[in-house]
């Protein structure tokens, strides 16, 4: 019974910790230069994160010279006029920080989480990147052979390791989405010094960025250090380069095979996605749980372990801003024909299209959906990235308290309305990933 008790009680506290992450508390600022502020303050822990993010992504990139945002959240680790060369990284570690960033289609990132007795170090750190960043030779030589070997382990040496890239240039004949973030590496060796400081001065400004401070920080003493170490970066344009291109939907299916360095076929099945600030994207991001979203989704159950036709199934709906695209790939098992395989997942989409889901399913959906948007913000740095990309992906920083509002407006009949509309066979892009040895012989 004392154990029955204590659980009861855990379950309670947590249900109410829960409850009580789902509003966040902010206020924001935007300062002269155009930096907009975003500070959030919870002083149940000594930690603070600190993040900046940059509205560039591969999508601003000239198509000749492709990589150079991902090549950026490289080089602006290089260090600063004002720090050496490799101690960018050291400095953050040596106060008890960590620190990381990453790049997307449309946004580079950076952030440390660090003590927060440190939160003044960390706002220099990062206004020194923005402010005085060391864009040299020697840098970019070492960072073009830092990407050629990341290519290597990520992309051309790992099993399955292309599908991202060989569906997005399929999936995408307009849109600068087409090409992978990682970019071309002969672009990149291609490109001049020069380049890279023009691209950098293009869009690594203030009025580019998103500030954030999320943590235990007091909001006067967190902004005046903002303001004292921000403030006096120049403005960067007055406008930036957003490529306006609206991807014709397509009428045919785009059918492939890719010969990968592989024992075991896999499928690749691609629907392109509206934008993501898109009213559809709630219900396909519902739809793509139910299908493959875990060991009690739809597909896995069926096709995993009922049927075993799949060794694993899986989905990346990839929402961008400009419209994503809902990927699906399912790794055959020993002995099942891919295209007997992807017979049976076309059966069950045509099922969820012609019946739907079930209300015990759709109930069991929202559950899921509304753990995982709680867990979004159950750390400082996730709270601190999911404000930063309320405000530039939806204009509104409060979007972070809206956003599970729109998933409760979800009907169930809507995730049977989307499958129809975007889950159309007609207009996909197939993959089939073969052995190298089936290429000789076929």
């Amino acid at each position: 019974m004392r154990k029955l008790s204590l659980s009861l009680v855990l379950s309670a506290i947590l249900a109410i910790s829960a409850h009580a992450q789902t509003k966040i508390e902010f206020k924001e600022v935007t300062l002269d230069n155009g930096l907009h502020v975003v500070m959030h303050k919870d002083n149940s822990t000594p930690i603070v994160a600190v993040s900046v993010l940059y509205h560039v992504g591969s999508k601003n990139e000239n198509p000749e010279r492709t990589g150079f945002a991902h090549f950026f959240e490289h080089l602006l680790f290089e260090g600063t006029e004002n720090i050496g060369r490799g101690e960018y990284m050291n400095k953050i570690q040596s106060i008890g920080g960590t620190l990381n960033a990453f790049t997307s289609n449309d946004i580079t990132y950076y952030y440390e989480v660090v003590p927060s007795n440190q939160l003044e170090t960390a706002l220099y750190m990062e206004s020194e990147r923005m402010l005085h960043p060391k864009i040299d030779q020697v840098g970019v030589d070492t960072q073009r052979e830092v990407i050629k070997e990341e290519k290597r382990q990520s992309y051309d040496n790992r099993p399955y390791g292309t599908i991202l890239p060989e569906t997005m240039k399929r999936a995408f004949q307009k849109h600068p989405y087409q090409w992978p973030v990682i970019g071309s590496m002969e672009h990149l060796d291609l490109a001049q010094l020069q380049e890279f400081m023009d691209f950098h001065k293009s869009y690594y400004v203030p009025n580019n960025a998103v500030l954030t401070i999320a943590g235990d920080i007091e909001y006067d003493q967190a902004e005046e250090w903002a303001r004292a170490y921000f403030e006096e970066i120049p403005k960067g344009p007055e406008s930036f380069y957003r490529p306006d291109v609206k991807e014709p939907k397509k009428s045919e299916e785009i059918r492939d095979i890719i010969y990968d360095n592989i024992q075991i076929p896999a499928i690749v099945q691609s629907y392109n996605l509206p934008p993501k600030s898109h009213k559809d994207s709630y219900a396909l991001s519902m739809l793509s749980t139910y299908l493959t979203g875990g060991n009690s989704s739809l597909m896995t159950k069926e096709l995993v372990d009922n049927q075993q036709k799949a060794l694993a199934v899986a989905a990346i709906p990839l929402d961008l801003e400009d419209g994503g695209v809902f990927l699906m790939y399912s790794i055959a098992n020993m002995g099942i024909e891919p295209a007997d395989l992807e017979g049976e997942i076309d059966n069950l989409i045509s099922k969820v299209q012609e019946e739907g889901v079930n209300e015990r399913d759709f109930q069991k959906l929202q559950n899921i959906i509304e753990n995982n948007l709680v867990s979004k913000n159950s750390s400082m740095a996730g709270i601190a990235q999911n404000l930063s990309q309320a405000k530039v992906f939806f204009g509104d920083t409060n979007y972070i308290n809206e956003e599970l509002s729109k998933y409760r407006e979800v009907k169930r009949e809507d995730l049977q309305r989307v499958a129809k509309e975007y889950l159309t066979l007609d207009g996909r892009v197939v993959l089939y990933y073969l052995p190298k040895s089936a290429e000789t012989t076929e």
